[in-house]
Parts: C-alpha cells; sequence; structure tokens
C-alpha cells in the first residue's frame, strides 16, 4: 500500500522559507514513474493546485501564484519529494499536501490523483 508522509511545515515570518518533503512508502518502483505534486488548503478554501512534477522529473509546472518563489524536486534515490518555499506570505499559510498521479505526467487536475498525504501546516505570520 503507498504511503505519502509530509513534512517540514512550521511557523516562519513573512518574508522566510520552509521546505517541505514527502516521503513515498509501498510500491516505490512505480512512485518514481509516476507525477506528484504539491497542493494547500486554506482555512475556509477548496484544495488548490501549488506545483507539479512528471515522473521524468523534467518540466515542473506551477501555480500561477508561485511567481517563481517556489521549487518542486524530487530525489528517486531517497523516494522522496520536495517543495522549496520562499519569500513566504501570509497568504501562503495552509494545510500543503503532496498526492501521486495516476500517471506519469505533470498535472494540476485534483480528480486525477490517486494518492494523498495527511498533509502539513505551513502558517506565516506577518
Amino acid at each position: 500500500q503507498v504511503q505519502l508522509i509530509e513534512s517540514g511545515g512550521g511557523l516562519v515570518q513573512a518574508g522566510g522559507s520552509l521546505r517541505l518533503s514527502c516521503a513515498t512508502s509501498g510500491d516505490t518502483f512505480a512512485s518514481i514513474n509516476k507525477g506528484m505534486a504539491w497542493f494547500r488548503q486554506a482555512p475556509g478554501k477548496e484544495r488548490e493546485f501549488v506545483a507539479a512534477i512528471p515522473g521524468s522529473g523534467s518540466g515542473q509546472y506551477y501555480a500561477n501564484f508561485v511567481k517563481g518563489r517556489f521549487t518542486i524536486s524530487k530525489d528517486n534515490a531517497k523516494n522522496t519529494l520536495y517543495l522549496q518555499m520562499t519569500n513566504l506570505q501570509p497568504e501562503d499559510t495552509a494545510v500543503y499536501y503532496c498526492a501521486r498521479h495516476r500517471t506519469s505526467v505533470a498535472s494540476a487536475a485534483i480528480d486525477e490523483f490517486e494518492y494523498w498525504g495527511q498533509g502539513t501546516q505551513v502558517t506565516v505570520s506577518s
């Protein structure tokens, strides 16, 4: 059974940085070749797409609001997905989730993701 476990969230001041990690276990060989993504959900709002990376690792795809502040990457040897976040702002406050796509593509379509982590809280103070 595939499990995704996020870590790295926390409280940071505006302008600060955090790196989120998503460790994959179970069926790791398949996970290496699948598209992965980060989503986030703020209180009272719907879950929204943040960034995606294809199974090949090349051709990352970002939400417009990222504006060059976030970088998605993965380390296949460690079965881990990352989200490096810089210049964080209070509006970035949310629970961040990693997810594994059904195929190898980089996608923002939430319904196409078959496995999800439990989420990690990111809080940015002003």
